[in-house]
């Protein structure tokens, strides 16, 4: 497979400290739902969407191409996990009636994955994408963090990154497109658990390779006093497209 795996390597810790999604999000989704049968989450990790989504439809197929993530994964009795690229699966034809895409459609090849959709839709499916962008604490921490997302680790994002920064808004989506609301959701952590988050981001992982140091260890010792003591509300914008893939 050509897709890059960038998450193999800390999927304990992306398990631990990846946030999950608002119900509201899927509220939306859901009620653009005819038939609940069969869904597919495709770039599942550890199955955080596929959780949810296991509790409305029937069956759900969840396919990453890290069995090292999804071995983290959450686990129900309709939840089929397997390895899979995006873009070429051995779904048969007109399969289902949800696909879902969690904060991880900017490392497809979008053309091939658009493809298989087509390919593996019902008449009346629906394509579900989304991501989320920077978390923001408050004025003074965010203008830290900004410096140490575009500054320290910045020359280690790989491009895909970018589609993140822009909402996917740049991206191509050659579907009947509904326009969702403006969705935003938040999170009361403590400075552990950003910490351990912010080790996820793969800028990160790739700075540590490189220098052998984690350089999120000097970003929370310095920004400590800033984000205070105890739990702290950490916001994230989130951001989505969705549409009908043949109606």
């Amino acid at each position: 497979m050509n897709t890059k795996d960038l998450f193999s390597g800390n999927a304990s810790e992306y398990a631990a400290f990846r946030p999950d999604y608002p119900s509201e999000l899927y509220d939306f989704i859901f009620s653009h739902i005819t038939h609940f049968n069969t869904a597919w989450d495709c770039g599942t990790g550890n199955g955080q969407a596929a959780k949810i989504l296991s509790g409305k439809f029937e069956n759900v197929f969840a396919t990453d191409i890290s069995d090292k993530q999804m071995a983290k994964g959450f686990m129900a009795n309709n939840i089929f996990y397997s390895v899979s690229a995006a873009e070429k699966t051995s779904f048969p034809d007109h399969q289902f009636d949800l696909i879902t895409v969690a904060q991880a459609a900017h490392w497809f090849k979008l053309e091939e994955f658009y493809e298989e959709v087509n390919r593996v839709s019902k008449p009346d499916a629906v394509l579900a994408i989304w991501g989320y962008g920077l978390l923001s604490v408050n004025p003074e921490f965010d203008n830290h963090l900004q410096h140490f997302y575009k500054n320290v680790i910045g020359s280690y994002w790989d491009p895909e990154r970018k589609l993140i920064d822009e909402e996917y808004k740049t991206i191509p989506f050659p579907f009947n497109e509904i326009f969702p609301p403006k969705f935003n959701f938040t999170k009361q952590w403590s400075l552990a658990q950003l910490e351990g988050y912010l080790t996820t981001w793969s800028a990160v992982q790739k700075f540590i390779k490189a220098k052998s140091t984690n350089p999120v260890s000097e970003f929370i010792r310095s920004t400590q006093s800033l984000f205070g003591v105890g739990l702290k509300e950490v916001r994230f914008p989130l951001f989505m497209k969705i549409g009908f893939v043949k109606k």
